[in-house]
């Protein structure tokens, strides 16, 4: 049975920054990663322009130049490739993590399945999960929520033009999917459940938003839920029926909950990984937690800018108990 040092579940930023870290250090690594390399931020709508500054992205010291103030997501893409190439990392894509177990002897058990439904069992002695919190969508848990017209992710406006639109949620992804759908010709209501949008709306995007609303380009409805959504309508808490062809319910998301607790990890009542803050070592010894699966509930907290750096305090820990057990 082949023992690696280390795995890593998930290529996103944090992922590779731990690899890198590993790399350098020559220890025995594999990322594995269930769809394509830094799969979130591929799947951000094309036109995306981050929040930060380019620096703020860099791992591995390499540099992340770019024209503009705020990169855009083709630019990141470029880069994280880039960073893959640069450092030559060791990458299976298209492979899934389907459940960890740990032996006796401290032996982690990967189960994983390829796109192609190939099963395998990968075997480390430490394992890393970068899963991010991008995968899951937070669920309304109400009718019609599993209607094929209703959507948790956002790429293109060009389909809607002269649809009706709804739109749920009040942070950066309603805002800005509410802006290209009015431009682009669809009829777009907004439903925030608070009296009004979030203050975490980038500051480009919130006078936009916030005019269109006021001069009724964009309709919104606030202090409002969802009570059910119908094949052509939404029915929200006030009892109104509002017509729509397609939903997007942009509320959020969160890391993989389930695969956590049943690898033995302890869930705060937030739904955070109980972990070292130091180490990022969770309760199961080995098994550690890098970039936004730490966030738990409170996703606002964790980013590219501060994950990426969770890499590099987990390899210093491994590093030292692989050195003395070697010893």
């Amino acid at each position: 049975m082949s023992v690696r040092d280390v795995i890593i579940v998930g290529a996103g930023p944090s992922g590779l920054a731990t690899a890198i870290a590993l790399k350098q250090l020559g220890l025995d690594y594999l990322v594995i990663e269930k769809g394509a390399l830094v799969q979130s931020i591929y799947d951000f709508p094309p036109q995306m322009v981050f929040f930060t500054t380019p620096e703020l992205l860099e791992i591995g010291g390499l540099p992340f130049v770019s024209p503009y103030e705020k990169p855009t997501r083709a630019e990141a893409l470029r880069y994280y490739r880039k960073v893959v190439d640069t450092f030559d990392l060791r990458i299976t894509f298209e492979e899934r993590l389907v459940a960890i177990s740990r032996d006796s002897d401290g032996v982690f058990a990967l189960d994983t399945r390829s796109a192609r439904g190939t099963a395998r069992l990968r075997h480390a002695a430490h394992v890393v999960l970068a899963i991010g919190y991008y995968d899951k969508p937070n669920l309304l848990g109400v009718q019609g929520e599993d209607l094929p017209h209703v959507h948790h992710y956002y790429r293109e406006p060009h389909p809607f033009y002269r649809q009706r639109v709804v739109i749920v949620g009040g942070g950066n992804s309603a805002a800005e999917s509410a802006l290209e759908l009015f431009r682009a010709g669809a009829h777009v209501t907004l439903v925030h459940r608070a009296a009004e949008l979030k203050s975490t709306i980038k500051y480009w995007v919130r006078p936009d938003i916030e005019n269109r609303i006021k001069e009724g380009s964009i309709a919104a409805r606030f202090n409002t839920c969802v009570q059910e959504i119908r094949p052509t309508s939404v029915v929200v808490t006030s009892g109104e029926e509002i017509a729509a062809d397609a939903v997007f319910l942009l509320t959020g998301y969160h890391a993989d909950w389930d695969l956590m607790a049943d690898a033995g990890i302890q869930l705060t009542e937030r739904r955070a990984p109980v972990l070292d803050p130091d180490t990022f070592e969770t309760n199961v010894p080995g098994l550690f937690i890098a970039g936004g699966a730490v966030a738990g509930m409170d996703t606002g907290n964790v980013f590219i800018e501060n994950g990426r750096f969770h890499g590099e305090k987990i390899v210093e820990v491994i590093a030292r108990r692989l050195e003395t057990r070697d010893s």
